[in-house]
């Protein structure tokens, strides 16, 4: 039995039926972030979470190190094609392999590796419907033992237009097709609550669309997709709209960036350096409520 993606989100039922198929692959991308001392955020990887129990068969996607720019002073951005590419390669993802990614803690870095996925030209990805925190409430399998796939080639392509940067974002700025959207909490988008990433407050003109109002809070998945476009309505990040998201890193912008592609509106565009470079640059313009 061969595994075939039914589409981009696929439910934890369709998993536990699929999960021996020979030519599917599971990673685990679990990351925490935790607040600092100086109202940021310090990371901590999902090794010790992956290694006390996971999905059977999957391995561990590392996003604070193999899968980010070593050379890079801001955390998780993307890394070069040929480090990408060899990552994935070592988790056995080879070019015709369906890959279905989750994570415990927050959902969102399943939707970062997913997008990371399709702006190297990758796209028979999928995220786990609420995650590692739904598998195990409904009692499904887990063990410790690592997962060992046979080391695969992974081609990598790098798209542009997937991840953009700072100046992507003050063009946007001044699009009247565009809208800038922030993933953070409504504190965070506010200046009123942390963390923050060096300055207090959002991107001069961008709207809140946070990526926790994507999920049910109850087990994790995301909302029926009619929830999801009033979500995205209501902040006028409309479906005729081009949009730019951020957030602190890159990390829940993806997962709003995720919510964009379920509703089969236009691609939105991440700003991969987020508030941990923007919020940096003095010149950079910012405002908060109050």
């Amino acid at each position: 039995m061969t595994a075939t993606l039914p589409g981009p989100l696929v439910s934890t039922e369709w998993l536990a039926a699929n999960l021996n198929a020979p030519n599917l692959r599971v990673l685990d991308a679990t990351v925490h972030l935790h607040p600092a001392a100086d109202g940021g955020m310090t990371m901590e990887s999902g090794r010790a979470d992956y290694d006390a129990g996971h999905i059977p068969g999957a391995m561990f996607a590392d996003l604070t190190s193999d899968l980010s720019d070593d050379k890079s002073p801001l955390r998780f951005t993307l890394p070069t094609a040929d480090r990408f590419a060899a990552a994935m390669g070592r988790l056995g993802v080879g070019d015709d392999m369906p890959v279905v990614i989750y994570s415990g803690g927050s959902m969102s870095w399943g939707p970062r590796l997913w997008l990371m996925l399709r702006a190297f030209g990758f796209e028979n990805a999928a995220v786990l419907d609420g995650g590692w925190r739904k598998w195990s409430a409904e009692g499904r399998a887990s063990e410790t033992a690592p997962g060992s796939y046979l080391a695969a080639s992974f081609t990598a392509n790098f798209r542009d237009g997937v991840f953009v940067d700072q100046a992507a974002v003050e063009a946007a700025r001044s699009d009247a097709n565009a809208v800038v959207v922030n993933a953070l909490s409504p504190a965070q988008h506010a200046g009123t609550g942390g963390p923050h990433y060096g300055r207090a407050g959002r991107i001069t003109g961008s709207v809140n669309v946070p990526a926790s109002a994507m999920l049910d809070p109850d087990d994790f998945a995301f909302l029926p997709l009619n929830t999801l476009a009033e979500r995205f309505d209501e902040a006028g990040a409309t479906a005729e709209k081009d949009l730019v998201i951020y957030c602190g890193g890159g990390i829940a912008a993806s997962q709003v960036a995720f919510a964009q592609h379920l509703l089969g509106r236009k691609p939105a565009t991440v700003y991969d350096a987020s508030l941990q470079e923007w919020a940096r640059d003095p010149n950079a313009a910012m405002e908060a409520d109050g």
